[in-house]
């Protein structure tokens, strides 16, 4: 049974890549382009294993908001959270929160979704 992944990303080519990509590794991936929307998405009938948000999002819940309702909605899902900020300019994360500083190789996505679900 393949991995549910929903992937929140605002800027389209890079979400249409990592959409792509991941797919190509047997993630199922939903994608948001906003925070408002992942939000909807997780309060839906959708489960998703992994939560891959990045945190600034213009006009919209912030990537932060989005791990909160995650938190909420689907309990069980690991979240990830991106940025190209440091993570000492973020606020404080919730311990169940992994960052990933942006720019970020595909590789250390993929390693980050296994770590998330236990595996190698």
């Amino acid at each position: 049974m393949p991995i549910h992944v929903l992937f929140v990303e605002d800027e389209d080519d890079l979400r249409n890549v990592v959409v792509e990509a991941l797919t190509s590794q047997g993630f199922e991936v939903t994608s948001a382009s906003n925070g408002d929307e992942a939000i909807v998405l997780l309060q839906g009938g959708s489960k998703f294993a992994v939560v891959v948000t990045d945190f600034n999002m213009p006009d919209s819940a912030s990537g932060l908001d989005v791990a909160f309702a995650a938190a909420i909605a689907q309990p069980s899902a690991r979240v990830t959270l991106v940025s190209g900020l440091q993570r000492s300019q973020l606020p404080t994360l919730p311990e169940t929160v992994r960052f990933l500083p942006k720019p970020y190789r595909f590789r250390q996505l993929i390693t980050a979704i296994h770590e998330d679900l236990g595996g190698n």
